[in-house]
């Protein structure tokens, strides 16, 4: 047995590697999945669809983060040759998940439309069951993101904070490898995730009588955007897009429509009771 920093390797198995990466990213699912099975019975839905619904979402889930890093490689894929043409000239290296990586917002989008599809097949409520998966999506990313620690990706620009994060030499982007500590922009965004799905639990709870069905979804996309638009500051391997900034734009525009979308529905300008006799309805 042989300990490596992103996994175990087996020689006496084939040279059968253990990847800590995998391993955690399917720990935020299960973990996600457990929450989700208690939040829908919180709010009288079976908790036994999360676990059909589970599969819809990975399948979904892996399609969209694939493709978005297909479509957005960062500058440091670009230069070791991994860019959109690679993909579409050898496609065969889309399964390949260990040559390249996955995008979130393109895991959110590709969940968005696995839930859609789900929820059409059981004639569920898409917006009721988007409320549900929110702050398990959150705990998921939460989990999920220290998968990065061990693939010793996702860091910020160099730093001497007392959190500072080491960098193996190896790891180090072109250009920074005089450098050894980082901000740990992994940590961040779980801390921030971790925050962000006891938020979304509290404000089910809290105001159960006044979101109406995808507002709490809604939040979500608020939460997570914004603070993706701002940790992108620190970020040194942006992807770009025709020389914009792929990632950071894209979630200040989800996070504005998300809020517009959010004040349209809720319309805190109209009588509250008004609002309780309506939230039965989806959108």
């Amino acid at each position: 047995m042989q300990f490596q920093f992103d996994g175990i390797h087996f020689p006496a198995l084939n040279d059968f590697v253990f990847y800590y990466y995998g391993a955690i990213l399917m720990l935020g699912v299960a973990g996600g999945g457990f929450l989700a099975a208690w939040h829908a019975q919180q709010r009288g839905q079976n908790p036994n669809e999360v676990w059909d619904l589970l599969t819809w979402l990975l399948i979904g889930g892996i399609i969209g983060a694939r493709l978005w890093h297909v479509f957005t490689p960062s500058p440091s894929a670009i230069a070791q040759g991994i860019t959109t043409e690679y993909y579409l000239t050898h496609p065969f290296d889309l399964l390949n998940l260990r040559r390249g990586g996955l995008g979130i917002p393109g895991a959110v989008l590709g969940g968005a439309v696995a839930l859609f599809f789900f929820t059409r097949s059981r004639r569920l409520s898409f917006a009721q069951w988007a409320d549900i998966a929110a702050p398990a999506l959150a705990l998921g990313q939460a989990i999920g993101r220290w998968g990065n620690y061990f693939n010793q990706e996702l860091y910020g620009a160099p730093t001497d904070l007392p959190w500072k994060l080491y960098i193996d030499p190896a790891h180090r982007l072109t250009g920074f490898e005089q450098f050894s500590y980082y901000h740990p922009l992994f940590l961040y965004e779980s801390l921030w995730s971790l925050g962000n799905m006891f938020l979304l639990l509290w404000l089910s709870r809290r105001f159960a009588e006044r979101l109406r069905p995808g507002s709490l979804f809604l939040v979500y996309l608020i939460l997570y955007p914004s603070a993706r638009f701002l940790l992108d500051f620190l970020r040194l391997d942006a992807s770009a897009l025709l020389g914009v900034n792929a990632n950071q734009t894209f979630m200040a525009a989800v996070a504005a429509t998300a809020a517009l979308v959010l004040l349209w529905r809720q319309k805190p300008w109209q009588n509250p009771h008004d609002s309780v006799s309506k939230s039965h309805q989806a959108f």
